[in-house]
């Protein structure tokens, strides 16, 4: 059977549900799979996109090149001591390897419940919620190289995680294909609930000590009552970065607006709530044409049913020029633009 299949509808590979296609489509199972995907002329002769859940992306046209979507399975863990190294493959569902872990008492990834996407996807973006990154429990990854096709593995510090960023972002970005990950997790659980809406959740529900297993389900339901279902209504849940800012123009938009949500962030940064900007614009449940806003978080873009990439990409341009022009404070999206 041939690796490589022509002119494939992307639809059902991208959680907006945009009806673009691709010249070419390969859906990778293995390492040594991929390794011969990899060494075909054709690979070399067209642009790439590799696809985990298509949960972090947006496509504004039809892809001309070669779709690899990234199906590798398998979970397995290694328990020594306290400690736990758990490597998934890359195409395992994010969600699954979460409940994976807390089913298992493996503590440190229960507050990313719920999160869209893929395992291998995870290390790009450094993919964080409710107080904890990606990159706090991240041991090691491996990837191939596209033009060698040869295996590396990646340590934290060679991921250079940032805040939704690392590596394969910038100077490696588009050089290799991650293949599994491998995280640092705990049988002794360091409960996290220092995000508000964990705390209230638990106080409604009389838990006084939390289990990772209580943690997991109050994120989930949490996540639920805020964020759209991408079977039911296309999104890639939020869209936009919450933004960073310098202390002295934090404190120059506060005061104008004292009430504006806000977070510590290091090197004496303020965090900004995106949701929140755009909610003070007016955007909260907008619906222009086949797109808007989500009903219960404005940071969160949908697709009523017939978007287009195109109609996403103006509708998030109206809401990034709005929310400079009140706060003088510039959005950055977060999904990817295709």
């Amino acid at each position: 059977m041939s690796l490589i299949q022509e002119n494939i509808s992307l639809k059902s590979y991208n959680t907006f549900g945009v009806a673009v296609s691709s010249s070419f489509f390969a859906e990778v199972f293995s390492e040594s799979y991929l390794k011969d995907l990899l060494l075909l002329p054709i690979v070399k002769e067209q642009q790439l996109l590799v696809l985990g859940g298509g949960s972090n992306l947006l496509f504004t046209k039809d892809f001309n090149g070669l779709v690899i979507k990234m199906s590798i399975p398998g979970i397995t863990a290694i328990v020594e001591g306290n400690e736990v190294l758990v490597t998934a493959g890359a195409g395992v569902v994010w969600n699954d390897f979460v409940n994976y872990c807390v089913g298992s008492g493996f503590a440190g990834v229960e507050n990313l419940s719920l999160i869209p996407g893929t395992v291998g996807a995870s290390p790009i973006q450094n993919i964080g919620a409710y107080g904890v990154e990606l990159k706090d429990v991240f041991y090691a990854c491996t990837a191939y190289e596209i033009t060698t096709a040869e295996e590396r593995t990646f340590n934290f510090e060679e991921c250079k995680f940032g805040y939704r960023d690392s590596v394969f972002k910038n100077e490696l970005k588009g050089r290799y294909i991650i293949t599994g990950v491998t995280f640092k997790l705990s049988t002794e659980a360091q409960i996290n609930t220092k995000y508000g809406a964990i705390q209230t959740e638990l106080v409604n529900r009389n838990i006084t000590n939390p289990t990772i297993a209580d943690i997991s389900q109050v994120v989930a339901d949490i996540r639920v009552s805020k964020l759209p279902d991408p079977s039911t209504i296309g999104n890639a849940g939020s869209f936009f970065k919450n933004p960073v800012i310098d202390r002295l123009a934090f404190e120059k938009v506060f005061a104008k607006f004292p009430d504006m949500v806000h977070y510590p962030a290091p090197n004496d940064k303020i965090k900004l709530a995106a949701g929140w900007l755009i909610e003070q614009c007016g955007f909260k449940g907008k619906v222009v044409g086949h797109t808007g806003t989500w009903k219960n978080q404005a940071l969160v873009l949908v697709n009523h049913g017939d978007a287009t990439g195109a109609e996403v990409y103006s509708f998030s341009e109206e809401i990034i020029n709005t929310v400079y022009i009140k706060f003088g404070v510039m959005l950055e999206r977060e999904v990817n633009i295709l």
